[in-house]
């Protein structure tokens, strides 16, 4: 997309995270994200725009929203049921807060076709929407535990970072991660099993925010010398890149000799960077553009009847060091 084009879409988005605005002339395709503070979902806004550039003979417009803050919960929530009063088309949502969001759906009823994109509702709730589109999570999970126990069999400590306490996406990747490591299943923190701890005060909690995430990063890498895996189950503390890289920099010994393995989520381009300099070992990435550009046809389908299958999984992307340079980005 270009740069005027972003800032067309941006400047829209952040003036509708305070009240939404239904066109007049098209049928809207709502996209609503957590909080357009994260740079991830500024890449599926970047695809719900590229959707729109594609289709400018639809009677339907793709809108991309959210609260301007992440840990608004509340806001989005509020957002949706806005859609739903103006009578939006259709709304596809990644809910920061999946009880909240079920709540609220239930109460409203909507007409519309409800979809999730990114994060789902909790399996109870899953009725409340149409179809889920995007990542599956506990993959994604199993797939950073495959690749820390191919770099470090042995085991050892570890901490995990996390989102929103209430985000399913979040907690059915940490549950993959520890069903896999453990090769046992439904376990909370790791106590020895499959040779692996959690250390304590972990697992940690960002909500979304990316000053809070580079900061526990830095603290406890900093304070526990024995530690030997951090795995960022999403990509927020890299989201500030120097600051992040910063924190690396004292760590460069433990990252090389791999007594120190870092696992991250997500392929944003700093993310990448931080890759190549041997910041991380293993980033698994989502496609973001690939979920803003595919929601609006989901949504299309269903309003005009169409069964569409359940769950729509996107694929993931593996990068390592070693191929870092070819790996895809988004």
């Amino acid at each position: 997309m270009n740069r005027m084009l972003w800032i067309a879409v941006s400047a829209f988005a952040f003036a509708t995270s305070a009240g939404v605005a239904i066109s007049q002339e098209k049928k809207t395709l709502a996209i609503v994200v957590k909080g357009l503070d994260n740079p991830f979902f500024t890449v599926l806004g970047d695809g719900c725009a590229k959707w729109n550039e594609e289709n400018g003979a639809s009677e339907y417009e793709c809108v991309y929203t959210g609260p301007a803050s992440s840990s608004d919960e509340a806001g989005e929530v509020q957002l949706v049921q806005e859609l739903i009063a103006q009578g939006a088309a259709g709304v596809a949502i990644s809910p920061s807060n999946a009880p909240a969001m079920a709540e609220m759906l239930r109460a409203q009823s909507p007409e519309m076709p409800i979809v999730t994109i990114d994060a789902d509702l909790l399996p109870a709730d899953r009725d409340l929407r149409s179809v889920y589109l995007g990542t599956d999570n506990y993959d994604m999970g199993a797939r950073m535990a495959e690749h820390l126990k191919s770099i470090r069999p042995d085991g050892g400590m570890l901490c995990l970072q996390l989102g929103n306490v209430a985000a399913a996406n979040i907690n059915e990747r940490a549950a993959g991660f520890r069903d896999t490591i453990s090769a046992e299943k439904g376990l909370g923190r790791l106590n020895g099993e499959g040779g692996w701890t959690e250390i304590d005060g972990c697992p940690l909690y960002t909500n979304d925010d990316t000053n809070t995430a580079v900061q526990q990063f830095a603290d406890v890498s900093g304070v526990n010398p024995d530690l030997n895996a951090f795995v960022l189950v999403g990509g927020w503390a890299q989201f500030d890149a120097e600051t992040y890289a910063a924190a690396c920099e004292q760590l460069k010994p433990r990252l090389e000799s791999n007594e120190l393995v870092i696992v991250a989520g997500d392929l944003l381009p700093p993310q990448v960077d931080a890759l190549k300099a041997g910041c991380s070992h293993v980033q698994v990435g989502q496609r973001p553009f690939e979920i803003g550009h595919d929601a609006p046809d989901v949504l299309i389908r269903l309003i005009n009847g169409e069964t569409v299958e359940d769950p729509i999984h996107i694929e993931l992307d593996e990068c390592t060091q070693e191929n870092a340079d070819s790996c895809v980005q988004g």
